[in-house]
């Protein structure tokens, strides 16, 4: 991380800065992402499949939604393989597999509880990932305990550092901004990954901790535009190199960032609108 970087939003939260995100969400090309994405989950949710079969959706939703996210993650199972399974006990493959779609099934019962204490809401994820394993779930990490997350590997910080920027989101997220959901749920995403805050399963985290601003915020209230599938499409090489402009703090980084995370949602709501049309046609 360039040491002339500015310092990222969570570590100015509090410190007099007004909103910080709210600056965010005018960096240029920003707003065009933003609009962007409006209209497309815009779309889908005028679709007229959405007024009759919406639990279909939201089901395939999740489904393909904790297949990105294990994808990215290391785990590239077929969708089918995903939807077929019932035990994932076997390998690291198969336990990230499973703990993605514990995941996606948790962050559902958790929005009531994030704009209060996000907090605990992550430690639950956490622990809910983690189910499989046997290392100390549900708590961030602790100074000089390693940390297992291959895909990421920007500079890693202390559990002082860790501590400080938790506690600097947590009160973002309290707060509430007038920058737009994606803003909002791309630094969630962001500062998560970088700071890598428990042992094992960040990216998992992460990625449930996107959804859920997404679908609390109110821009995707039915949890039908599963963003998580649209990082994996997009590549885990394009994921990293957009999280290296998060991490760097400068304004062009940021904004790669959260345009990364808005075409992101685009291509969850892609897929979601094939499954309408496939509703539709009665071919599924």
């Amino acid at each position: 991380m360039s040491t002339t970087a500015d310092p990222p939003p969570s570590s100015r939260a509090g410190s007099g800065g007004g909103d910080p995100l709210a600056a965010l969400g005018a960096l240029p090309g920003v707003p065009d992402s933003v609009d962007s994405v409006r209209k497309a989950v815009d779309r889908v949710y005028g679709h007229r499949i959405m007024r009759r079969r919406s639990n279909e959706i939201t089901s395939e939703a999740a489904l393909r939604g904790a297949r990105g996210s294990a994808a990215l993650s290391g785990a590239e199972w077929a969708l089918e393989e995903v939807r077929r399974r019932s035990d994932f006990s076997g390998d690291d493959e198969a336990r990230t597999v499973g703990g993605a779609l514990r995941l996606t099934a948790e962050a559902g019962q958790l929005l009531s509880i994030w704009r209060q204490s996000p907090l605990r809401v992550l430690a639950r994820l956490h622990l809910v990932a983690a189910a499989d394993s046997a290392e100390a779930a549900g708590r961030p990490r602790l100074a000089g305990e390693p940390v297992a997350e291959p895909l990421i590997e920007l500079p890693l910080p202390d559990a002082d550092e860790v501590a400080g920027r938790l506690e600097g989101l947590s009160r973002l997220i309290i707060a509430g901004s007038s920058a737009p959901a994606l803003v909002m749920a791309a630094v969630v995403h962001g500062e998560l990954l970088g700071l890598r805050p428990f042992g094992s399963h960040n990216g998992l985290v992460a990625r449930a901790a996107e959804r859920i601003v997404l679908v609390g915020s109110g821009l995707d209230p039915k949890s039908i535009c599963p963003a998580e599938a649209g990082h994996a499409e997009l590549g885990r090489a394009a994921y990293v190199a957009a999280l290296d402009g998060y991490a760097s703090g400068t304004p062009d980084g940021m904004a790669a960032w959260i345009a990364h995370c808005g075409k992101a949602v685009e291509l969850g709501v892609r897929e979601s609108t094939a499954v309408c049309e496939a509703l539709q046609r009665g071919a599924a």
